[in-house]
This record gives structure tokens, sequence and C-alpha cells, in this order.
């Protein structure tokens, strides 16, 4: 897989994408991550991507030009699945979005920053606006980053172990059941007894109905899907 985010703060994505399994993918060549700061494509003398929204609303808005660029120089060297604009007033970000944008080949992820984006980059160039969450953030680059790591983990081979991603929260629009680690018991807290007894049968069971149970308590709007 190759990601190209495009960004007005690309000093902002390098911790987030340079650690742990996202970094262990790309030293596995597993996935591609390249990062371009918008203002190189602008043609201002002093390299701004931003003006004044003709409303006259308070805010910035982030220039059709230098995007449009940007955009143009990657599309012109391969095709891709997916180009995505986070905003906050896209759709809501979920687990099947995860797990459908994992099996692509190419995609650009573009931030948005400032009051946001010509509407007509978001006309004609975004395929798909994703919003990570009801709230508002200075820029993309965090929403950019969560996206990543979302679905760099589902790629086959990033994670050692690919079952575990395959029962995380959400995989059925369940919550995950309780888990339990060694000492069977500390302060008298005790793990319970079906997990320590073997019989794979009852512990599925177990599991299935404690995954059932905190998706109502905590989460029914996800059993409503």
């Amino acid at each position: 897989m190759r990601i190209d985010i495009l960004t007005v703060l690309p000093e902002l994505l390098v911790g987030p994408l340079g650690h742990s399994i996202i970094n262990r993918a790309k030293e596995k060549k597993l996935v591609e991550i390249y990062i371009h700061n918008i203002r190189d494509f602008s043609k201002d003398k002093h390299k701004r991507v931003d003006d004044y929204a003709y409303s006259g609303e308070a805010g910035m808005v982030m220039t059709i030009e230098p995007i449009a660029l940007a955009i143009e120089s990657l599309t012109k060297q391969r095709d891709y699945d997916e180009i995505i604009y986070t905003s906050p007033d896209g759709e809501s970000y979920k687990q099947k979005i995860a797990n459908t944008l994992s099996i692509q080949q190419n995609l650009i992820i573009l931030c948005g920053h400032y009051k946001g984006i010509d509407q007509r980059i978001r006309d004609n160039y975004i395929t798909k606006e994703i919003s990570i969450g009801d709230y508002v953030l200075t820029g993309g680059e965090l929403a950019a980053a969560v996206i990543c790591d979302s679905i760099i983990r589902l790629i086959p081979g990033v994670i050692s172990d690919e079952t575990s991603a395959l029962t995380d929260c959400f995989q059925d629009n369940l919550l995950s059941p309780p888990i339990y680690t060694r000492p069977e018991v500390y302060n008298d807290w005790k793990v319970p007894e079906v997990l320590l007894s073997g019989n794979t049968k009852e512990i599925d069971k177990w599991r299935f109905e404690q995954s059932l149970e905190r998706t109502k308590k905590l989460r029914p709007d996800l059993l409503d899907e």
C-alpha cells in the first residue's frame, strides 16, 4: 500500500507515523507513506496557501491552486483508489471504512486546515470525506494519523498475530469482551473460571455473551446498525 498525505504542517506527522507498528510496517515494505508540503506547490512568492473567504466569514480558507496542483502531480503518476479529505463534516469514521481502505493500493489523504478548503476541491477531486469525531481540530494532520494507524494495522503481516485485529472492538459491531492475564488471583480479584477451563466452546460462548452485554450497556447504538 502507498499513502500520500498532503498537509501544510508536515512536521506534525513525523512523530505519529515514524514509530511502533507503522514504522515496522514501513521497514517490512508493507506500506509506503509520503508526506507532501502543500506550500511547495504554491506559486505565491511567500508560499501562501490561504486567503479570505468571499462570503466575509471569519477565518482563512485554503486556496484551490496549490491543492489542485499537488493532487494532479500525484494522479499523473498513478491511479488512486481514494482521495480522502479529513473534515469534521465528513462521514463518521467506522471500523468498516478502515477495513475497506486497508485493502486498497493507493490513497491520498488531504489534511484540512484553517477554516477549511475551497469547496471546488471537494467537488472535483475528493472521493471520500472522513470525520474522526464530532469535534473540531486545528488541522487534519492528527485525523490523518488516526486513519493511517487504523488501516495499516489491518494489512496482513503488519501485526505478528493477524487474528488479533479480527477480534478487535467494532469488527462485528460489538465491543470486545473483558480480557485477563496472569496472575489468576490478585488482591482476591479472580479471573473468571471459564477462561481457565480450556473449554474452547464455553470460552467462545462466554466471550460473545460478554461482548453483547457490554455493547448493550455502553454502545447500544451499535446494535441498531
